[in-house]
């Protein structure tokens, strides 16, 4: 009996891997998108901040000089439970410092949520919101590819996810890689085949009515998965824009980095208890791949959890002196099965750099080292499963500050 949900469970585990490699096929062609719109929309940009003092002087600069009409945007910086001058350095630049004080709800959801109801009885409103964070830096013509998308009628957008310290470390070399193969293979796939996108956290932007008519809601420690799944949902479908670029800084040490995506397993358990199955359920009656799509997405922490577990059985059955008490599906399939699956896997990653034009042999070098990046996965989501219940937020400390001519001078 327990031999036959090994194999059930391999089954399903092989089957989401056969469809995901199918589904990142369609994102190694890159469609051009040629619609051009004159700026039109306006646009209350915020900025989530939580002492950030270090690095929010340059995003704010940053966004001051974006290439449009400074009159149909304002900057609002989110100043959550600060205890540093974020808010003094805010108000430095011109721009308007928003102070919450709340320590028993804390963390970026409850936050744009307050940050919004304010927004709301301010006395001008804006055709879209853009969210960032505070760490980030943006692309000069990123509100222009928003408002193109916004014009075309879409709701919700996300921009393209880079990092902005790819080089720092092995572990910011392995955020990277994972973010250009997210970007390409992922999201781009799903953009072309007109499927719903998902939303990364940063570098977003909505459609103001319907946020107004959806409300945020979206406070778990993955906020931004959250509110994906909310407009699937309701058949609100977020979309890519591939020439948006958002930067994003990463930790540079392996610790940082696990405390960071334990937090979102964390939230990403919580996220599928409550939409798996409502999705399912909408998928087969509504007869909906797009639903369907998001359901299986929804469940990928799972999809983690039962891999970790099948393959430490596994694992454990071979090392021990003994018949094997587990099969492994391979033993039923060709000999050959295992190679391509390996191959299949190994190779989209430096396919997808070659895509995206790196030409850095240090970044190439760095496939290597990303290969326990990945494995880090396995261990660290067992251990978010039996602690989903932990709401702490943590904070990524920072560094140094980058400028975008830095960054975008550096060619990797």
């Amino acid at each position: 009996m327990i031999n036959t949900i090994i194999i059930m469970f391999q089954i399903f585990l092989a089957f989401i891997g056969v469809y995901q490699f199918v589904i990142s096929l369609f994102g190694i062609a890159r469609k051009r998108r040629s619609a051009q719109h004159k700026p039109q929309k306006s646009f209350a940009v915020l900025v989530a901040a939580h002492n950030e003092a270090q690095v929010v002087g340059a995003l704010v600069e940053n966004l001051k000089n974006l290439d449009y009409p400074k009159e149909l945007y304002d900057i609002f910086v989110i100043c959550d439970n600060c205890t540093d001058n974020t808010a003094d350095i805010a108000r430095g630049y011109g721009v308007h410092a928003c102070e919450r004080k709340n320590p028993h709800l804390r963390g970026k959801g409850h936050a744009i949520e307050w940050m919004l109801k304010e927004l709301w009885a301010m006395p001008r409103q804006y055709d879209a919101i853009v969210m960032f964070d505070a760490d980030n830096l943006v692309g000069n013509d990123f509100l222009l590819h928003m408002n193109n998308d916004l014009c075309e009628g879409h709701k919700v957008i996300q921009g393209y996810l880079d990092t902005k310290n790819p080089t720092d470390s092995w572990v910011t070399a392995s955020y990277a890689i994972t973010y250009w193969y997210c970007n390409r293979l992922w999201q781009l796939s799903r953009r072309n085949l007109n499927m719903a996108n998902y939303l990364g956290g940063t570098g977003m932007c909505f459609d103001t009515e319907l946020m107004k008519e959806m409300g945020w809601g979206a406070t778990s420690l993955v906020e931004d998965l959250e509110f994906s799944m909310r407009c699937v949902k309701r058949g609100i479908h977020p979309v890519l824009n591939y020439d948006a670029k958002v930067y994003d800084e990463k930790p540079l040490t392996f610790k940082a980095s696990a405390r960071q995506r334990l937090r979102w397993m964390q939230g990403h358990f919580t996220v599928a208890r409550s939409y798996f199955f409502p999705l399912l359920w909408q998928s087969i009656k509504e007869r909906s791949f797009v639903k369907f799509d998001a359901a299986l997405y929804s469940i990928s922490v799972y999809n983690t959890f039962l891999g970790f577990l099948v393959t430490a059985l596994l694992y454990v059955d071979n090392l021990i002196p003994a018949d094997n008490v587990f099969a492994s599906i391979y033993y039923y399939l060709p000999w050959w099965a295992a190679a391509v699956a390996i191959t299949a896997t190994v190779v989209m990653f430096p396919l997808v750099m070659a895509l995206e034009g790196i030409k850095s042999w240090k970044m190439y070098a760095h496939l290597l080292s990303m290969v326990f990046f990945q494995l880090s996965w396995l261990p660290i989501t067992f251990y978010a499963f039996f602690t989903q219940n932990n709401k702490q937020w943590s904070h990524t400390q920072h560094t140094r500050v980058l400028r975008l001519e830095e960054v975008q001078s550096k060619q990797v």
